[in-house]
């Protein structure tokens, strides 16, 4: 059996794509069908049924009724078929989550745009994705992982995917985009980049990921060097602000600043294009890590309900440590630019105050409530399964290399745990085979490469909270650390974020001289001393304001909480953030030769 979708930009002024979905064979009984709650990889229920406008069914011209069962899911009335289902769907997120369409672009990720059609999962899903009638779009095309059924590769026409996970984990672009593309070890790769962004270095861009990509594939397959994929797209929107991906088995979408792009002309890497090429790098690797390689509960998705699993530190954390990584094994930046990278995260994950309260278990586990649900207390009760779990894998990368004389790696454990759980994957998902990995399977692959039981590190540093011992890890990799925090600078102990003119306190850290004089998150900081606080340049103002009292001064505070005005004394303390800067003592070469180890004398 075959459904099939038609998928029409109606309306760009009011965001609104028209879908039709054609049953062929439905249920005698009553078809029914849903639209996913939540989208694989943004752990956060998004009701995205909420944008269907308005929804109709018919069978051969002839109204057919059609009750709401809850929220997200629909049944009709029984008929012999075909049964069609004709809806309006409201477009207007600017994200790489959901859809947006305007007189610019249009871009859907299936979870937002195509009912379920229960009990035909299995099915051939194919989709006609129409041009927009409207003569200022003739030259829009379609940038999609989404195998060409009837159509030419960036043309309007039919599209297939084997079954409605492929459907909907192939995102769509539309428009008037520019577009690049290259080659990885025999793949073709598309690099497609939609929005105003002047004198574009697309060849750069290409270059660059060439051998990101390149290595990656290496990693995981250093025999075969072959792809999972036959074909990559990175879908990019550029705009005046924005920044963040999400990851697809064969693509992915980013958003990022415009400014963030390289410039013909300009050799240099500015640190907003490092941190472009590192997001990248990000959502390249998950092909493998987590759309491959999965957690036991995502091995089949449950789109309705939040699935839970304390291994995002593996899935995200350690996908954050290699996007860097992939950067300096490539050649794209030093060793010392990557030791600043590290740097930033590892201060960071010191600074806040929740990594002494929630483990990396529970911070996965807690992710659907929690980390994707943040409120201005979170850097004091959460910890960051991306960037701890970052530095976790830095530990477990290093603790390998030790306990092997550098005869394995972390690339060992990622390269096993592919050929375990994630090589395979789809082509099992076929025939229901498929599966993921549990926490205890991935302790047991660590175990066998390490040669020794690794329960006591997993206990302490996964399901419990101590900080990791980083710094006399990387010393006897050849890698030096030094806090450069400062006793003798005083501090509020407190995070701006600029709301019109005002300066808004975001986040009071906890212990810290705003929280213990009664300062809150939400207030607005008017004054230090009598003197009046601006939003314009908030961060130095106040360090300069505080730079001409000692540590110890107390320092009366204005704030307006709500329309109060409230005034308190505040005992300012020293700084006491961590400055960790790291440096290279010897030529390590860990960094760059994943096989490398150079420990210094062993006490």
């Amino acid at each position: 059996m075959t459904i099939h979708y038609s998928i029409f930009p109606k309306d760009l002024a009011a965001h609104l794509f028209q879908v039709t979905l054609t049953i062929n064979k439905p249920d005698p009984e009553g078809q029914q069908l849903d639209l996913p709650s939540w989208i694989p990889g943004s752990y956060m229920m998004r009701e995205f049924s909420r944008h269907i406008v308005q929804i109709k069914a018919s069978c051969q011209g002839k109204k057919v009724a059609l009750s709401k069962l809850d929220k997200n899911t629909w049944q009709a009335a029984p008929v012999a078929g075909p049964l069609v289902l004709d809806y309006e769907v409201y477009a207007w997120d600017l994200s790489v989550r959901a859809a947006h369409l305007d007189q610019t672009h249009g871009f859907y990720n299936g979870t937002s745009v195509f009912l379920r059609v229960i009990g035909q999962d299995m099915s051939t899903h194919v989709v006609d994705i129409q041009k927009p009638a409207d003569p200022r779009c003739h030259q829009w095309r379609v940038a999609t992982s989404l195998p060409e059924l009837k159509a030419r590769r960036y043309g309007f026409g039919t599209y297939a995917a084997e079954n409605y996970d492929a459907l909907i984990d192939h995102p769509v672009e539309m428009g008037e985009f520019q577009l690049a593309s290259f080659e990885v070890l025999g793949v073709p790769h598309d690099f497609v980049v939609t929005g105003k962004v002047p004198n574009l270095d697309l060849d750069r861009i290409t270059a660059d990921l060439e051998k990101i990509c390149a290595a990656q594939i290496t990693l995981f397959e250093p025999k075969t060097k072959r792809a999972p994929m036959d074909r990559y797209v990175f879908m990019t929107m550029a705009v005046g602000d924005g920044y963040g991906g999400l990851e697809h088995r064969a693509s992915t979408a980013l958003i990022c600043n415009r400014n963030d792009l390289p410039v013909k002309g300009k050799a240099d890497s500015s640190e907003a294009y490092i941190g472009f090429l590192g997001l990248c790098s990000h959502e390249y690797f998950h092909t493998w890590n987590v759309k491959r390689i999965k957690p036991a509960v995502f091995a089949e998705y449950d789109l309705q309900r939040e699935n839970y699993t304390s291994l995002l530190w593996l899935f995200e954390g350690f996908t954050s440590y290699y996007d860097d990584l992939m950067l300096v094994r490539s050649g794209i930046i030093t060793e010392a630019d990557y030791l600043k990278l590290l740097s930033k995260i590892i201060n960071g994950v010191l600074r806040g105050a929740g990594r002494s309260k929630q483990s990396l278990a529970d911070s996965s586990f807690d992710a659907w409530t929690k980390y994707y649900r943040q409120d201005e207390n979170s850097p004091n009760a959460i910890v960051s399964y991306y960037t701890k779990g970052s530095l976790l894998a830095l530990a477990l990368d290093l603790t390998i290399r030790k306990a092997t004389d550098g005869k394995k790696n972390l690339d060992d454990v990622m390269r096993t745990l592919w050929q375990q759980f994630g090589r395979d994957f789809y082509a099992r998902a076929l025939t229901g085979r498929q599966q993921g990995v549990n926490e205890a399977q991935v302790e047991a692959i660590v175990e066998q490469l390490c040669g020794f039981k690794m329960k006591a590190f997993f206990d302490r540093y996964v399901r419990g909270t101590a900080d990791l011992p980083l710094s006399d890890m990387l010393t006897e990799f050849g890698i030096l650390f030094e806090d450069k925090r400062s006793n003798s600078k005083p501090s509020l102990g407190i995070k701006f974020s600029r709301v019109g003119n005002d300066c808004k306190i975001s986040h009071v850290y906890a212990q810290r001289a705003a929280h213990v004089a009664g300062i809150s998150a939400g207030d607005i900081l008017l004054a230090i001393d009598g003197l009046r606080v601006t939003a314009a340049d908030v961060a130095n103002e106040v360090s300069r304001l505080l730079g001409r009292y000692a540590v110890g001064a107390t320092v009366p505070v204005h704030v307006f909480r709500r329309d109060e005005l409230m005034q308190f004394n505040v005992r300012l303390q020293p700084e006491d953030a961590p400055q960790w800067v790291l440096k290279v003592q010897d030529k390590a070469g860990f960094l760059t030769r994943p096989s490398a180890v150079k420990l210094r004398a062993r006490g």
